[in-house]
């Protein structure tokens, strides 16, 4: 039972909403933040078990289109000891989620909030809204950003004008690897990317220049300089690998090579055995899908293009390796400092693998490695590297937003366990103020934000609470696919030929049973959900 003081301040913020109703978005996200604290998600501040206890560091590392099994710690091949070491020295989510597209997953990364604008266009940080940048800055942290930012390159909406003290990367979507300076070809013409550090354009690039490296040396420069102010510090390192072009130093994919002559269907099995045995998923939950119906069987593919093939997964898994490998100087540099123990430091993927085959799906003549060509991995490489689930990249089924996501705080969160609690990226803003003690502000220059939609994961990340229920349902969509997880079931929209598909996923986690026509009830309050939330977030449907 709620104490009847906080029943009756509830009542009285309901009905200050009612009169604030030109501020209607407003008020029904200040609702929503009370009720969360009500239904045990608790405020920015209570869930910190010591309120003097020093405020943690905290590191934020995102790789760009990767799958769900492409780390070691969740059933790869690839080689990838630090990231692992992160899961083996703290928790591992298997239920963690982010938005299925690189734009629409920053822009809710940053803010705790759902894209507005439906998702449309890289311009979607607005005025009313407060990045990780910002809203830690007023929690009177350092912070800083290394990588790709991909959520506007030009004013307001850079870092360095959303609240980074320091910043270093690419501006855009994706650039040459050796040369960001070099001009996209999947553009009419050739285009340029932008990269800057701080608000200064760079537009030339040493001969031994490859980006995964060079921002983890910003990175590194980074955390040095602003421990030694004596402040605590937030980082956001948000890698491009392995995203395409297909680039990578030949020694590193020279570590690969043959490792994946038995092709992506071989491929797809062994890392579903893995997980298995590794107690990740549990078959009677995750039945296997087996091969996917739109890709080519690995023997259909066995032509004069096999070396081309193999070479393309080759490469990416060298570019997962050379991740990880900066990773560990990351790490690396927190043991130096002597701050790791209170350092909290988070892995995730921003969607599932990429079935996107700019310049066209054979064009063998892009050779994967060299900075000179500009190639991709394709569906039926990203079809194995999201396994155990369906589709990819761009798609609101599990294979598109499904993300590994593993947390390292020693000084807070039990090594070595795993976690069943549902996730989401609009959860990490108010994680992140809870465990530096902050505040969300309600106003910016005399104009009402909008509030967080998310949750603090503060008590399922140190384990005081096991599950924390979530107020509200999650939603998805991106360029037409549709998304909504209420408890264990979800309902899924690929497009007008599918129509709805319900699952309930503590049974089939692979969307594999289509229970649509058997619950059409249950179908109808959920996608009436969906429209809802459509219609609060600018979704044109």
């Amino acid at each position: 039972m709620h104490s009847p003081l906080i029943s009756l301040l509830f009542s009285l913020l309901l009905c200050v909403s009612a009169i604030i109703s030109r501020f209607a978005r407003f008020a029904a996200s200040l609702r929503l933040v009370f009720l969360l604290a009500l239904l045990g998600g608790g405020s920015l501040r209570e869930t910190m078990a010591d309120d003097q206890a020093p405020r943690p560091n905290i590191i934020l590392i995102m790789a760009d289109d990767m799958g769900w099994s492409d780390i070691g710690c969740y059933g790869s091949e690839i080689l990838t000891p630090n990231i692992d070491r992160i899961a083996g020295e703290g928790v591992q989510f298997t239920q963690f989620y982010n938005n299925g597209k690189c734009t629409t997953t920053r822009a809710s990364l940053l803010t705790g909030l759902y894209p507005r604008k439906g998702g449309r266009g890289i311009e979607l940080l607005t005025a009313n809204m407060l990045t990780l940048g910002e809203a830690l800055k007023l929690a009177d942290y350092q912070t800083g950003m290394s990588g790709k930012w991909h959520s506007g390159s030009k004013a307001p909406n850079r870092p360095f004008d959303r609240g980074f003290d320091r910043s270093y990367g690419l501006w855009d979507g994706c650039c040459n690897f050796f040369d960001p300076n070099q001009p996209d070809p999947k553009f009419k013409g050739g285009k340029v990317r932008a990269f800057g550090e701080d608000d200064q354009l760079i537009t030339e690039f040493p001969e031994d220049f490859y980006t995964t490296d060079a921002f983890t040396d910003q990175a590194i420069a980074t955390i040095k300089a602003q421990v030694a102010v004596g402040k605590p510090f937030f980082h956001y390192l948000p890698y491009t690998a392995p995203h395409y072009p297909l680039h990578a130093k030949s020694e590193d994919i020279a570590k690969f090579k043959g490792k994946y002559a038995d092709g992506w269907d071989a491929l797809r099995k062994s890392r579903y055995q893995r997980q298995v045995e590794m107690g990740l998923i549990d078959p009677q939950k995750f039945p296997d899908p087996g091969p996917n119906p739109n890709n080519q069987s690995w023997t259909a593919g066995q032509n004069a293009d096999s070396e081309w093939e193999n070479l393309r997964m080759e490469t990416y898994a060298a570019m997962v390796h050379c991740m990880d490998r900066n990773i560990g100087r990351v790490l690396a540099t927190l043991d130096e400092l002597k701050i790791a123990d209170n350092t909290l430091v988070m892995f995730l993927s921003d969607n599932g693998a990429c079935s996107e085959t700019p310049g066209g799906a054979g064009n063998t003549e892009h050779r994967p490695g060299p900075k000179e060509w500009y190639s991709h991995v394709g569906p039926n490489w990203a079809y194995a590297q999201n396994s155990p689930f369906r589709l990819y990249k761009s798609h609101s089924h599990e294979g598109g937003i499904a993300t590994p996501f593993i947390a390292r705080w020693p000084a807070k969160i039990k090594a070595g366990t795993r976690s069943e609690q549902v996730g989401h990226i609009i959860d990490f803003l108010p994680t992140f103020l809870d465990a530096a003690g902050g505040e969300y502000p309600t106003t910016r220059n005399g104009e009402p934000l909008l509030l967080p939609e998310g949750i603090s994961l503060i008590p399922a990340l140190t384990g005081t609470v096991e599950i924390i229920e979530r107020p509200a349902p999650l939603f998805w969509h991106w360029s037409g696919t549709r998304g909504v997880r209420d408890g264990d079931l979800k309902l899924v929209w690929e497009n007008a030929k599918s129509g709805w598909e319900l699952y309930d996923l503590s049974k089939d986690r692979t969307e594999t049973h289509n229970l649509a026509e058997s619950q059409p009830t249950k179908v109808d309050q959920l996608a009436k959900k969906w429209v809802a939330w459509a219609r609060l977030t600018d979704v044109k449907f």
